[in-house]
């Protein structure tokens, strides 16, 4: 048996990506902080523990997604339960929390199409109680996981449609607000081979030939969705800032803006559509 300072020790010296995860990997086996691994050195796992442990380290180091072997991944400081039928919440996906709570609504009816673990729709359900919120997705199994991250936050302001896109919705119903997460990547990008992308849900990450074909559909159809004067927020790739801002005036929205994450790169776009659909 090893104790948890031999195993930290080794994992310090590997040369692979992904082994400096190796505490939070170890916390995850023992179901315990970080803090007491370093409070507990001498601490010996059994062989049952060992062998998770270093299971799911190699599995790191192959690049497999540090969210989806521990099932977690934080966002906008929730705890969200996550797994390979859900997009992992990036951080500058927080940028459309922002955006959202920025503007000046109080009772609204929100929709999040493509909800994922349903980080968005949490997020603003936790800080606006009085809005009411609408979240899809396409995939069934998707909607269990945030259904159950809801249930664990009693986010009670939050109900769920499967569908994709617009198809779950009454074609009646009006909202004040519409965000969206979607897919932005174009399908020939090389990047989808790095980072863990191989392992994510690819029909949440590829969008055509340019990236931007559930973008344009969005952006379209969402006036008819959204009540006067109503706002719409998408994320998009660092380099689409111009090509969405088209996208948005051609549709008829204004007030238009383009905003960028920390990095200073092109992140989120949003607009208000003043007139009749």
């Amino acid at each position: 048996m090893n104790c948890i300072a031999e195993l930290l020790a080794r994992a310090s010296r590997l040369e692979q990506p992904g082994a400096e995860d190796a505490p939070l990997i170890l916390a995850h086996v023992l179901d315990r902080d970080r803090s007491w691994l370093y409070a507990w050195p001498e601490y010996r796992l059994d062989d049952k523990e060992s062998a998770r442990y270093e299971s799911l380290l190699e599995r790191r180091m192959k690049g497999e997604p540090l969210a989806y072997l521990t099932g977690h991944r934080e966002f906008w400081s929730l705890d969200l339960k996550i797994t390979p039928a859900t997009l992992i919440p990036r951080p500058e996906t927080e940028l459309l929390v922002e955006a959202a709570l920025a503007l000046p609504l109080q009772q609204a009816s929100v929709l999040d199409l493509g909800t994922g673990s349903g980080a968005i729709a949490l997020a603003l359900a936790g800080e606006r109680p009085k809005w009411n919120i609408t979240a899809t997705d396409l995939s069934a199994e998707a909607l269990e996981v945030a259904a159950l991250n809801a249930a664990r936050l009693q986010r009670t302001n939050v109900g769920f449609l499967h569908g994709h896109w617009f198809e779950a919705l009454d074609e009646k119903q009006r909202y004040h607000l519409i965000l969206c997460n979607p897919p932005y990547v174009a399908e020939t990008d090389p990047h989808l081979q790095d980072n863990g992308l191989p392992y994510e849900p690819q029909t949440a990450l590829v969008a055509g030939t340019d990236g931007l074909s559930d973008l344009r559909l969005i952006i379209t159809r969402a006036p008819a969705y959204l009540r006067p004067d109503g706002w719409l927020i998408v994320e998009h790739g660092l380099e689409q800032g111009a090509a969405v801002r088209q996208l948005f005036e051609d549709a008829g929205f204004d007030q238009i803006q383009t905003r960028q994450d920390l990095e200073q790169r092109d992140r989120i776009t949003l607009g208000c559509y003043s007139r009749s659909p």
